[in-house]
């Protein structure tokens, strides 16, 4: 989210981009996609990422 937006100025530029015929899924959809990245981005400011070789790694899988 920009920093002078705020979350119910980000809420309602999400609802108006819905097609008209969207559902209360859709809606819930994009809010929980955006809730997400914005999660993710803050994981990586935060140093709390690992390498795809990382990931690998843990579960077992070749690299």
């Amino acid at each position: 989210m920009a920093e002078s937006a705020t979350l119910k100025d980000e809420a309602h530029r999400i609802v108006e981009q819905l097609p008209d015929d969207a559902t209360w899924e859709d809606l819930i959809y994009r809010l929980y996609v955006r809730q997400s990245i914005e999660a993710g981005l803050r994981d990586r400011e935060e140093g709390r990422v690992e390498t795809v070789a990382e990931v690998r790694r843990s579960f077992g899988l070749p690299e």
